[in-house]
């Protein structure tokens, strides 16, 4: 398990990492672009399902620090009902 001083770095991380990436799609699809720079990376129109799936991943990375910082349970927990059959 890692720290929450840990957690909180990363849960900021990924939150300035989703901001920018909405910066990002918002400009390539208002059309007012043909690219945007996020860092040391150029992406076009071309990279926005690329994009799309970044966003997701940060957001579901987000919410696993969120819930390690506010000490809920990282993983899902399941129930196996044994039957006769």
């Amino acid at each position: 398990m890692i720290s929450k001083k840990t957690a909180r770095k990363m849960y900021n991380y990924y939150t300035e990492r989703i901001d920018q990436l909405i910066q990002a799609q918002t400009a390539l699809t208002s059309g007012g672009v043909k690219s945007y720079t996020i860092g040391d990376r150029q992406v076009t129109k071309f990279d926005l399902t690329r994009l799309s799936q970044e966003l997701d991943d940060a957001v579901e990375k987000q919410a696993y620090y969120d819930a390690i910082l506010k000490g809920k349970p990282t993983r899902a927990i399941v129930g196996i009902v044994p039957t006769d059959k």
